[in-house]
This record gives structure tokens, C-alpha cells and sequence, in this order.
């Protein structure tokens, strides 16, 4: 557990980081005088379209990696593993399918999205070298977990990536990009970056080596690999979709689309800092719950189920609060545009999702990981027949409000159905009466502060309320030990400092 929490705690540092200039480049992307809430609703659905394309284009394969690599590790010398091979010869193959795809239906994206997204359409084909470049790192990332290289990973995708763009921000702003087209095909080629900075990594470290080769390995394990690919496939594939699907219907049915797509952009990027510690988490956990799975160590996956449950937990509360009890001030305080006040309410749902799929733990690890990997694209196929219609209806009767609770609803459900079928198959369950303290102890100190400062406004507030609950929420978790990973922390960072 030890090394779990320490890549864990190095790992959300780094992300955290980076979502520190991610809020520095949405504030620049937000601010009055920058960009329009359509140009900056445009890199969004960038995103979203692109992180679609790398779930089609991928073929289950990071799964191939995650489940199969202890095996190739154990039985294979690195020059003759050809894990890594096969798996980037199947996603870029998968790549230039969704792309030939891409082009063929150009036409039907044009009728969905032309009269509320105009945007989308002018800049259209700059999407395939984002969508590129996103597909080939995250391989390469899935491949760096299982080598311990969480941390470096998580600092090309969290800091690195934000960091060009923020290059790319200050170039606009200060009028050396003077058109936005040139900045939108710059954007797209910062996935490709990183990539290639990672590849350059793996091989100088001599970390990765290619092959071409069928090992022994392959060849015992192909119809168990292709059953694994196939279902974890369809299972991401789903999930991706309902994940992105609330972006895609926002802009091409509300009038306005793109506008609408920032606003809600706003809430999900504010929402993102909530789930750092779940990145860190998760990158540190697989390669152990892996093998935990290969050496039936069932104490070891219950022990970072439930570390896993409580640690997110507590983050997630407190950084929930925080953000909420400040976020309509912050708007006004730092000169964002009114329209972004829309955003709140947005963010009160998503982050609510956040802290039920967080506090659920890494359920979705452990089952990929498992013999029952097949019951990942089960439970997604679920959750996709919930959130697809609800997040369409609930938008047209709402807004840009109604996929947020479409979230709320079908994450709720969804984590219900995989922790009950952990709980029935393993007798493993994430929750315990810590997690119940926790969130009382949440909402009391969210109480005091807002009974305390409610009537209070501007830069002053914000500061007196944080650090009020900061202190009232960071006192109870220490008096309640809700956390055994907290006094671990604390002796190491005393040791650190020479306390």
C-alpha cells in the first residue's frame, strides 16, 4: 500500500499542478476581451470529439495491456515482449478506420451540427490529428503504468498538454496569432506532442522495445486476449459515449450550440479538479490490483477498495465545498463573462457525480482486471440506455443544466450496479462508517461557513470562508483518523520537513 499511496499522492501533486494552468488557461479562455464562448466552446468539442475517436480507434487494447502485461513480464525477456507491438499496430489500424469514417460522413455532421455549431464545420479536419495523437498516447500511457511511470504519465497529460496550450493562449492574446484558424491547427497537434515526448522517453530509457515477432505468450493467450478486447471494447466504447454525448447534443440542439457547449466546458473543467486524486489513484492501483487478481491476494484488492473509497472521498468533499460556497464570486471577482453564472448550477450536479463515482472507489479497475471483465460492457451498455435519451430530453426541457443531472442519475445507478455485483461475487465493498462521518462531516462545516458568511461578497469572503472550512473539515478527518493513509502522511511530511 505504501507505494500505491506515495505514486498516488506524487501523482495528484502533478495533476493538481496542472490543473493549475488549466484554470489560468480557462480563465484566459473565459475572460472579457479574449475569445467568444463559441471559440472557446470549439477546443471543447474538440476534445469531446477526439476522446471519442480514440475510444473507437483503441479496440480495447489498453485492457489487452493492463490484464496481459504481468504475464508477458513473467515469461518473456523485454526484447522478445511483443505486447506493446501488437496492441499500436491494432489502434492506429483502428485509427485510419475512424478517420476514413470521419471523412465519409462529413456531410452528416454538417446537417447536424451547421445552423447551431457553424464553427465546427470551418474547422472540421483539424480534429483527425488531435484525435491521432490522443489514441497513440494513451497506449503508451497504459503501457507506462504497468512500468510504474504513473507519475511521469500523468505529467505529460496534466501539465505538459495544458502548458502548450497556454503557449498557444499567450500567442493569441497577445496578437502573434492573429488568426484563430492558425491557433485551432496548432491546437490540435498538442496531443501528438506529448506523445512523441513520451515515445522519445520510452525508448531513450530503453523502457520499450518493438518486435514483430509472435512470443509464446501471444500465441497461448490470443483467444483470451481478443474475448477480453472485444467486450472491455464495447464496455469503454459505451462509457466514452455517455461521457461526451451531453457536448455533442448541447451543440448541435440548443441554439447557440457552441456558446452553450463553453458554458457548460466551464462547469466540467471546474468539476475536473474534484477527480485529481482519481487519476493518481488509478494509475498507482492497476498494475497492483492486476496482480493482486494473478495471485488471488483478495485482501490486497479489499484493502485498495476501500483505502481507494475513503482517500477520494474526503478529497472529493471538501474540494466539492470548496468550489461551490466561492464559485459564483470567483466569476465576478476575476472578470470572467456574466453568461459563465450559468455554469453553477451545472457544476453543483457534475460534482455531485463526481464525489458518488469517487466514492465508490476503483470498482471499475477491479472488474477490469478480473475474470468478469465482460460485465464492464454490461454494466456500460446500462448506463448508456439511461444517460443517452435522458441527457436529450432533460436537455431540451432544461438546458445546458439538464445533462448534468442526466449525469447525476445515470453515474448514481451505474456505480450501484458494479459495487453490488463486487459485494455479491467477492464479498468486497468499498464503503464503511468513515465514509458516512465524512459526508457529515462535510456538510456540517459547509454549514457553519455558510451561515457564518453568507451575507459576505467579493475577495475577503472567499478567503475567510475557505480557510474557516478548511480548518473546520481538516480538524475533524485528523480527530476522526477517517483516512489510515492520513497518519502515514503526516509522520512522512514531518520527517521530510525535519518536524
Amino acid at each position: 500500500m505504501s507505494t500505491i499511496r506515495r505514486q498516488s499522492i506524487i501523482s495528484s501533486v502533478v495533476i493538481y499542478f496542472g490543473f493549475a494552468i488549466g484554470l489560468v488557461n480557462t480563465y484566459f479562455f473565459t475572460r472579457q476581451g479574449n475569445f467568444t464562448e463559441a471559440e472557446y466552446g470549439l477546443t471543447t468539442i474538440f476534445l469531446a470529439i477526439a476522446t471519442l475517436m480514440t475510444s473507437i480507434s483503441l479496440l480495447g487494447t489498453p485492457a489487452y495491456i493492463y490484464k496481459f502485461f504481468p504475464y508477458y513480464k513473467d515469461h518473456l525477456p523485454d526484447k522478445k515482449n511483443d505486447l506493446l507491438t501488437w496492441a499500436l499496430l491494432v489502434s492506429i489500424g483502428g485509427f485510419l478506420l475512424v478517420a476514413t469514417a470521419g471523412v465519409i460522413f462529413k456531410d452528416l455532421v454538417i446537417r447536424k451540427f451547421g445552423t447551431n455549431s457553424p464553427l465546427l464545420i470551418t474547422y472540421y479536419d483539424w480534429i483527425f490529428p488531435l484525435g491521432f495523437g490522443l489514441t497513440v498516447y494513451t497506449l503508451l500511457e497504459a503501457f507506462a503504468w504497468n512500468l510504474g511511470k504513473s507519475v511521469f504519465t500523468n505529467f505529460l497529460r496534466e501539465v505538459q498538454w495544458r502548458a502548450l496550450i497556454s503557449i498557444l493562449i499567450v500567442l493569441f492574446v497577445t496578437g502573434v496569432l492573429r488568426d484563430f484558424g492558425l491557433f485551432i491547427a496548432l491546437y490540435a497537434f498538442t496531443f501528438p506532442a506529448i506523445a512523441v515526448t513520451l515515445l522519445i522517453y520510452l525508448v531513450a530509457t530503453k523502457k520499450i522495445h518493438f518486435t514483430f515477432r509472435v512470443s509464446k505468450v501471444t500465441r497461448r493467450y490470443l483467444g483470451k486476449i481478443v474475448a477480453l478486447c472485444s467486450f472491455v471494447y464495447g464496455g469503454t466504447l459505451v462509457f466514452t459515449l455517455s461521457q461526451v454525448f451531453d457536448s455533442f447534443v448541447i451543440a448541435s440542439v440548443l441554439p447557440n450550440g457552441l456558446a452553450n457547449a463553453g458554458i457548460f466546458a466551464l462547469a466540467s473543467i471546474i468539476t475536473s479538479i474534484i477527480q485529481a486524486p482519481q487519476r493518481g489513484i488509478v494509475a498507482a492501483s492497476i498494475p497492483h490490483l492486476s496482480k493482486a487478481w494473478k495471485d488471488k491476494n483478495m485482501g490486497l484488492i479489499q484493502r485498495i477498495y476501500e483505502r481507494s473509497s475513503i482517500n477520494q472521498l474526503i478529497f472529493a468533499s471538501a474540494i466539492f465545498l470548496l468550489i461551490w460556497m466561492n464559485f459564483n464570486d470567483a466569476i465576478l471577482t476575476f472578470g470572467l463573462k456574466p453568461a459563465y453564472l450559468d455554469a453553477a448550477w451545472v457544476f453543483f450536479f457534475l460534482g455531485l457525480t463526481r464525489i458518488i463515482d469517487m466514492g465508490t472507489g476503483v470498482n471499475a479497475q477491479i472488474i477490469a482486471t478480473s475474470t468478469y471483465w465482460r460485465f464492464e460492457l454490461q454494466s456500460g451498455v446500462i448506463l448508456l440506455l439511461i444517460i443517452l435519451p435522458l441527457t436529450y430530453f432533460l436537455t431540451k426541457e432544461y438546458g445546458i443544466i439538464g445533462p448534468a443531472i442526466s449525469h447525476l442519475v445515470a453515474t448514481t445507478f451505474y456505480n450501484g450496479i458494479r459495487t453490488g455485483f463486487l459485494w455479491k461475487k467477492f464479498r468486497l465493498f468499498p464503503l464503511t462508517l468513515n465514509s458516512a462521518l465524512t459526508v457529515l462531516l462535510a456538510a456540517a462545516s459547509y454549514g457553519v461557513c455558510y451561515m457564518a458568511f453568507h451575507d459576505m461578497q467579493g475577495p475577503a469572503a472567499m478567503v475567510l470562508r475557505s480557510l474557516v472550512f478548511i480548518l473546520l473539515f481538516g480538524a475533524g478527518v485528523l480527530y476522526l483518523k477517517l483516512s489510515p493513509d492520513i497518519r502515514p502522511v503526516m509522520q512522512s511530511l514531518r520527517k521530510r520537513l525535519g518536524i
